[in-house]
């Protein structure tokens, strides 16, 4: 019988690493690192002009005015949509059997949202931490014992 394979997800929302244990004690091996570098840009890098200027309702003060929208979430959207089609193929493929997503907390809902049930029902635990840029071996240490 085939040993079970367990894929980690590791990211955050500008850089992913998957990595496979090939049984449940093994350690760590980094299949692939995938980088969204319009993740890393500040919001006003996303605009060429300034923010436009306006007066406060008193008409005294003038100030920016905010983007309506937060360029940085919709890439990590984006990211992540790029994340949760590869976990799909993968798990299509059956190239893995259990599936642990260890993402930084708020990029953790963005994939749930992205997931598709292929990939969900292959879920075995998900961690809430940002260790996308750690070691692997500091990865398998946020990880249970047995995968």
């Amino acid at each position: 019988k085939r040993m079970a394979v367990s894929w980690v997800l590791a990211a955050d929302g500008g850089y992913a690493k998957i990595l496979q244990a090939d049984n449940r004690a093994a350690p760590l091996v980094l299949l692939e690192e995938l980088e969204h570098p319009e993740a890393r840009k500040k919001n006003n890098d996303f605009y060429t002009d300034s923010a436009g200027r306006s007066f406060d309702s008193g008409g005294q003060w003038r100030h920016a005015m905010e983007s309506q929208f937060d360029a940085k979430s919709i890439e990590a959207q984006r990211f992540a949509k790029d994340l949760c089609a590869k976990l799909r193929q993968a798990a299509l493929q059956n190239r893995f059997e259990k599936l642990y997503v260890v993402a930084a907390p708020a990029f953790l809902g963005v994939l749930r949202e992205c997931l598709d049930d292929n990939a969900k029902t292959r879920i075995a635990g998900e961690i809430p931490k940002d260790v996308a840029r750690q070691a692997p071996e500091d990865i398998r240490s946020k990880l249970p014992d047995y995968l």
